[in-house]
């Protein structure tokens, strides 16, 4: 049992997920993390584990020793997801069926345990992440803004279903963010995403943090079913 808050964050081995872990590490919670891979970083107050987010039995191992390590959980950080930035017609079926896996399978398994957890405390605050490729329609990204758009519905829904256990589910759409997931793309192509935002420019992991303190703040009890699409629609 522990007295400080403690978060989790799926997605941790790079990118956004390993700069939340730092972040959150620094503000006093016990963070604890997972990913299909071990991580080469280390962080005060943090535990991580490898696992696919998908898989229900490795997912629900993990939420059992959590609850006799630790005995509470405060704040979920659904992060983990993939993308494919493809033609429909040249997606393949299995990559298809990975990225829903990870992205609407992982965010439900991982929103349903916390939320077993958090339910007995009455208090409870789940982040999800979406992405500005939903409302932007963008050709090339078809399962992946569709499996985001999914995570909108289930947002939207199960702050409905939680907010009697004291619980509140929210969204983060980030901007562009020069991470690993967008590597591969070129450079004119990025350039027309970011011109159709309104900022025209990458965002950064501090920006995407102060959403998601906003959101877990103890003040923000009221703000739940919301989605923030940063740099502008």
């Amino acid at each position: 049992m522990i007295d400080m808050p403690l978060m989790i964050i799926t997605g941790t081995r790079k990118g956004i997920g390993k700069n939340l872990v730092q972040y959150y590490g620094k503000k006093g919670y016990m963070v604890v993390g997972c990913s299909r891979g071990k991580i080469d970083y280390k962080v005060d107050n943090y535990k991580h584990y490898c696992l696919d987010v998908s898989d229900e039995s490795s997912v629900k191992k993990m939420f059992t020793e959590i609850r006799k390590q630790y005995g509470r959980l405060d704040v979920l950080i659904n992060n983990a997801g993939i993308a494919s930035m493809n033609h429909s017609i040249l997606t393949p079926i299995a990559t298809a069926r990975k990225i829903l896996d990870t992205n609407i399978i992982g965010t439900f398994l991982f929103s349903r345990e916390s939320a077993k957890m958090m339910k007995n405390r009455k208090y409870g605050r789940i982040i999800n992440f979406s992405t500005f490729a939903v409302p932007f329609k963008l050709e090339g990204e078809a399962i992946y803004a569709a499996s985001k758009a999914g995570v909108v519905s289930l947002t939207e829904i199960l702050a409905r279903e939680y907010a009697d256990f004291g619980i509140t589910v929210n969204a983060v759409a980030p901007p562009a963010v020069q991470t690993d997931l967008i590597r591969g793309v070129p450079k004119d192509k990025m350039q027309k995403l970011l011109n159709k935002q309104a900022i025209h420019r990458y965002g950064k992991p501090e920006e995407i943090c102060n959403v998601i303190d906003f959101f877990i703040n103890m003040r923000s009890d009221m703000v739940t079913g919301q989605i923030v699409y940063m740099g502008g629609i």
